[in-house]
């Protein structure tokens, strides 16, 4: 099978890439390197021309809704419309948890994201998946006083990040899915603890004080909103095994 990714050096991307050569497949990543151009939509027919399957885990550091909204509009429109023209049979994207119940900041993208797709034409499969293990170290001393680190209060069912592109790899085999089960991972955790983990690991023992966020979105992080339901399926790796990983990584470097 040709694959082409979207997204694909990115913190899932590269192990959708990694997993798809692993398992035999043919992989094409799609970024200005490659010849195309994801928000103009340059070269992407070319580079889609006997491809099978679409796999479209990009992203966009931000927590604004308008511009979260203006990436995955665009982005995902330019990729439906290039697969059209290259007669691609099947467009996978990711989302996140919980982006159909709270879809504000940067969530408003993904759910704008979903309907687009949901819409397009290309026969097609959505994995929402909760937040990664290396959420923890994105948002560690984004905010911060001094030693003191803030983070959101909230809960969190991480998943490894390796388990997701797997996971794609898995669904883009299987053929076109609609809405996946949902991909978590398998404990429920604070969000404070996991900075707090991430922190310790990589030597600062700083303190680490949670701040309930306002408005709707601190609410879903706080109260459930964000993890799996019923049915959903669950990653291997802990969040524990995760910190195990960079400890290991940091000792023999």
């Amino acid at each position: 099978m040709r694959i082409a990714v979207a997204g694909g050096t990115g913190t899932v991307g590269r192990h959708v890439v990694d997993a798809a050569r692993r398992r035999g497949h043919e992989v094409t990543t799609l970024s200005r390197a490659t010849g195309t151009d994801l928000t103009t939509g340059t070269g992407l027919v070319e580079a889609l021309r006997g491809t099978d399957a679409v796999i479209d885990a990009t992203s966009i550091s931000t927590q604004s809704a308008k511009a979260s909204e203006t990436f995955f509009r665009t982005v995902t429109s330019h990729l439906l419309e290039a697969e059209r023209s290259a007669g691609v049979d099947h467009h996978l994207a990711l989302s996140i948890v919980g982006s159909d119940r709270a879809p504000f900041g940067y969530y408003a993208g993904k759910a704008a994201q979903e309907r687009l797709v949901s819409a397009g034409g290309t026969p097609w499969t959505i994995l929402r998946a909760t937040q990664f293990h290396e959420f923890a170290a994105q948002i560690y001393r984004q905010i911060a006083f001094g030693p003191i680190s803030l983070v959101p209060k909230m809960i969190s069912q991480p998943v490894a990040a390796r388990d997701v592109g797997l996971r794609l790899v898995e669904l883009a085999e299987h053929g076109p899915s609609g809405h996946a089960p949902d991909l978590a991972g398998p404990e429920v955790l604070r969000m404070g603890d996991m900075v707090r983990d991430y922190a310790r690991a990589t030597g600062d023992t700083g303190p680490i004080w949670e701040v309930p966020l306002p408005g709707g979105f601190g609410r879903a992080l706080r109260d459930g909103t964000l993890l799996a339901g019923p049915g959903a399926t669950l990653g291997t790796q802990t969040f524990g095994d995760w910190i195990a990983d960079i400890t290991t990584r940091k000792d023999t470097a």
